[in-house]
């Protein structure tokens, strides 16, 4: 066991991601995925997965019981600019569902959505047959309109799923 906490070491991270960019102009690779999964597991009360092999991420406790997880993040820094695509989804493994931590320019969590692997096999089955499509790669935009938004900064635990494709 080290001498800091994990809590401790994500906030060094958020602090150092953040500050590397500002300076840079880049983002600190391999960095928001780590601190995206933290904050899913501990805002969804979740368990992360000692080996990431199996394909998920995290095991779901609640009304999650039992769903294994893939989790990806993207950190807007810019909300202007359009295109922003989410990490490629592991197709081939086995899982139930894929959550996506949107995070502000100091990798502060902001929204937490999630989909169900079927909505998103089809939404990629609907988008055709390129090969971004085959290796499981998707428009943040895209994800946001399949998903159901789960988390809010403003509100936490979304209680009543928030449907993005409902009509009024």
């Amino acid at each position: 066991m080290g001498i800091y906490s994990v809590d401790k070491l994500i906030s060094e991270a958020r602090r150092l991601a953040t500050e590397f960019r500002r300076t840079t102009g880049k983002p600190l690779p391999g960095v928001s995925n780590e601190i995206a999964e933290h904050d899913a597991a501990r805002l969804l009360d979740l368990t992360l997965c000692a080996d990431r092999s199996p394909g998920y991420d995290a095991l779901g406790s609640g009304r999650r019981e039992g769903k294994r997880m893939q989790i990806k993040a993207r950190v807007i820094f810019d909300e202007e600019k359009s295109g922003q695509r989410i990490g490629q989804l592991k197709l081939e493994r086995e899982w139930d569902s894929v959550l996506l931590v949107i995070m502000d320019e100091d990798y502060q969590p902001v929204e937490i959505h999630e989909a169900d692997r079927e909505e998103i096999l089809d939404a990629l089955q609907d988008a055709g047959t390129s090969n971004r499509n085959k290796r499981g790669a998707m428009s943040v935009a895209r994800f946001k309109i399949i998903a159901q938004l789960v988390w809010t900064r403003e509100e936490g635990v979304v209680d009543e799923l928030w449907d993005n494709r409902s009509g009024p």
